[in-house]
């Protein structure tokens, strides 16, 4: 609604499989390499979440990767089929460790850093990696990468002019929600406070050009 169509699409939304498509035992788990374990928590949702860890694990990426350098969505590939192949009880995520500077300038190795941040940081640079080649691409065709289908969205802002009752939309793909959970008793509860709507006054006043 209120959206162009994506010119093109980059990954059919009917090939993104929800569940597991085939019964996996658990992986091994992740050493901590010293001041790992932020790296090491998103890592291993990551893994399993069924619509990415189906995707990494038939390898389509890589076949038709033609990045030179640094690739996180290769990078992700190597590690979740290295987890999931592995039978050790725990790997060491070098994979990953020795790419954390091209994740994030600002991330160090031996370093404790914030989950979340480096889930942001890791999930954007997968969708980059999708798009690479394609800079050229209009907002709605960004959105159909199967990074953009599995975690993303778009987030339509709506402005009301309390005197003529002009309505004022804008979008915004987004991949990550960020909630405040620390005021909230549920996801519930933190998603309503997201999305309640608000009086914009003083210096946030709305200026309407009707």
């Amino acid at each position: 609604e209120g959206m162009a169509p994506p010119q093109r699409i980059l990954f059919p939304p009917e090939k993104v499989c929800m569940a597991w498509q085939q019964t996996q035992r658990p992986g091994a788990g992740l050493h901590n390499l010293g001041n790992t374990c932020f790296l090491n928590s998103v890592l291993q949702c990551l893994t399993y979440t069924p619509p990415l860890a189906n995707y990494l694990l038939s390898r389509e990426h890589s076949r038709s990767c033609h990045q030179q350098g640094f690739c996180m969505m290769c990078v992700m590939e190597a590690h979740v089929n290295k987890v999931l192949h592995s039978s050790a009880s725990a790997i060491q995520p070098w994979t990953v460790v020795n790419v954390l500077t091209r994740i994030g300038e600002h991330f160090q190795v031996g370093m404790q850093e914030d989950a979340h941040e480096f889930l942001r940081y890791t999930v954007g640079a997968m969708q980059r990696a999708r798009l690479s080649g394609s800079s050229d691409l209009d907002i709605s065709s960004q959105a159909t990468t199967i990074i953009h289908q599995i975690f993303g969205g778009s987030l339509r802002s709506r402005v009301t002019c309390l005197s003529c009752k002009a309505i004022s939309d804008t979008y915004e793909a987004f991949l990550d929600i960020p909630l405040d959970i620390k005021a909230a008793s549920s996801l519930n509860e933190a998603l309503e406070d997201f999305v309640k709507s608000e009086q914009l006054d003083g210096e946030n006043g709305y200026k309407c050009s009707k």
